[in-house]
């Protein structure tokens, strides 16, 4: 795929994106709108249940939100599906192919493709589908980081499945947590850490928790990728590494607004240490059971 598409072809994709809802910030019933990082311009774009949040500077997402209804997810093939730049932005803000060509980098979902996929019909769903393959909605990943990564992408599902009521809604918030040691590839920064906040409905109340994913290990075997920065708590070699983590870590990392987030989060260590060091109190996951939450998933 070229990069710079013609004029005359952008504004047809332009102008087949109008209308595009994007992320609904009532969809739990309680107003959770999208957080933004401070001091920072961004460019908000919608899609079919999602908007992202761009870094024009970045060239990736600061945060891209999504609302899942999980009583409503179709089950779609991803065949014949092409990666694209989202017109409404110029193509030296967003990350094209030039970054992903011949190399083991993948274009990491952002959004789960999966998970953006439901509606009441099934056109509804097709055009999430579709929109979920934007390259806004994508980021620098290790390839072995990105295909195997199935704790990370299924915990929205396991929580939707688990935890949340409301007709199993759920809200996700994923995006890069940029450092200062994230390497440059190709004009790009590649974050070494993503994350994740969940917010869902528990006994009617609003309730959320946190992630963060490392692919410092798996970056590290790259070669084209340039030596890493050495940092104080560099990851031994290895593969990703999950972990929950307190929302107020994520918001420190990432400097967006989670301060609602971080009033009703779950973890039950981010109350009972509400000044520990960030990082501190970080909890490595390696399957869905390590969960350290405050209310029983069985109810």
């Amino acid at each position: 795929m070229d990069e710079l598409m013609t004029d005359q072809a952008a504004a047809a994709t332009a102008r087949s994106l109008t209308g595009r809802a994007g992320y609904d910030a009532g969809f739990l019933g309680v107003p959770v709108p999208i957080p933004a990082p401070r001091g920072v311009k961004t460019v908000l774009l919608p899609y079919t249940h999602v908007s992202v949040l761009m870094r024009p500077d970045k060239r990736l997402a600061a945060v891209t939100a999504l609302a899942m209804d999980g009583k409503k997810l179709m089950d779609l093939g991803r065949a014949g599906i092409q990666w694209r730049l989202d017109p409404r932005l110029s193509a030296d803000q967003q990350t094209g192919e030039r970054v992903y060509a011949h190399n083991d980098i993948d274009r990491g979902h952002l959004v789960r493709r999966a998970s953006a996929v439901w509606g009441d019909t099934r056109a509804e769903a097709e055009q999430a589908n579709e929109d979920t393959f934007h390259y806004t909605n994508a980021a620098p990943q290790a390839a072995k980081f990105n295909q195997g990564i199935q704790l990370w992408l299924g915990l929205e599902s396991y929580l939707q499945e688990n935890a949340a009521d409301n007709s199993r809604r759920i809200i996700v918030f994923t995006g890069p947590i940029f450092g200062a040691t994230d390497p440059v590839y190709r004009g790009v920064d590649i974050p070494l850490k993503f994350f994740k906040v969940t917010a869902f409905l528990q006994a009617g109340k609003l309730a959320a928790t946190g992630y963060v994913v490392d692919q410092t290990p798996s970056l590290a075997d790259l070669p084209d990728i340039p030596r890493l920065g050495v940092t104080d708590e560099a990851p031994p070699p290895g593969p990703f590494r999950t972990f929950q983590v307190p929302i107020r870590d994520i918001a420190a990392l990432t400097g967006l607004g989670l301060d609602q987030l971080v009033a009703v989060d779950r973890m039950p260590i981010a109350t009972a240490l509400p000044s520990a060091r960030v990082t501190e109190t970080w909890r490595e996951l390696h399957s869905p059971e390590d969960l350290d939450l405050d209310f029983d998933l069985g109810n």
